[in-house]
């Protein structure tokens, strides 16, 4: 199976080709260049390194969220044109989940946070079953802090609380974001792992188990997860409350 995965939740971003889960072609610059000038060259230069063009992928892969609107609204107009053009199902992937998938330590529980801006983080919580993740609850966007203390209200407690932390691993690229606020709150001595911003080739591995799945959509079904309403949308309410 070829897929075509990109990631535009982040100002960074990045695009991978996948045969299965092999990895085939990628580009991530780690620039913070505005995507309508460097989307394009990169998906060219991808295209480039494996001979191949949009239409000859069997599914496209995209980041719905959470993350920037703009970047998102990039990733997912983008996927859907193809899909509608080329008949090809599309894979909405979680970019936290993405994060959570890189975790390589042995723990049932992982918990997946990025920055959400605004003193603010992207959380979510997953379990590992069978080589995959199932997500614990919804995704959110929160303080840190509150955060951390969602998630031990999530945990399942096994024998004991400390079991129950014992169980569980953070992962994010960016684990000063919390790791201060880790050490002193109830989830104490839980182990963090910094893993990579490079998130389109997790976003391409984590498509294909979606496909063997049966959990692709098509072009009309394609829609985000924001997790946080837009400023347009938060003033526009807000307006009309008062």
């Amino acid at each position: 199976m070829r897929i075509l995965a990109i990631d535009t939740s982040t100002p960074r971003g990045g695009i991978a080709a996948l045969e299965d889960k092999r990895l085939l072609g990628h580009v991530f610059t780690g620039s913070h260049e505005d995507y309508s000038t460097r989307f394009f060259p990169e998906l060219d230069e991808v295209l480039r390194q494996v001979k191949l063009t949009v239409a000859d992928f069997d599914v496209y892969a995209v980041t719905a969220g959470p993350g920037s609107f703009t970047g998102l609204r990039v990733g997912l107009t983008t996927v859907k044109a193809w899909a509608e053009v080329h008949g090809k199902p599309v894979a909405p992937v979680s970019g936290l989940q993405a994060v959570a998938a890189q975790a390589s330590g042995a723990t049932e529980y992982v918990a997946a946070v990025v920055d959400g801006r605004r003193g603010q983080v992207f959380g979510g919580l997953y379990r590992k079953i069978d080589g995959e993740l199932e997500p614990i609850g919804d995704e959110a966007v929160m303080r840190a802090g509150e955060f951390l203390t969602d998630v031990y209200a999530r945990l399942p407690r096994i024998k004991s609380a400390r079991n129950s932390i014992a169980s569980l691993s953070f992962a994010s690229p960016e684990p000063e974001l919390f790791g201060e606020m880790l050490a002193s709150s109830v989830l104490a001595g839980t182990r963090i792992e910094q893993v990579s911003a490079d998130l389109a080739p997790w976003i391409g591995r984590l498509a294909f188990d979606m496909a063997r799945r049966s959990e692709l959509v098509d072009a009309l079904s394609l829609d985000a997860r924001y997790v946080r309403r837009s400023d347009a949308e938060s003033y526009w309410k807000d307006s009309h409350a008062k």
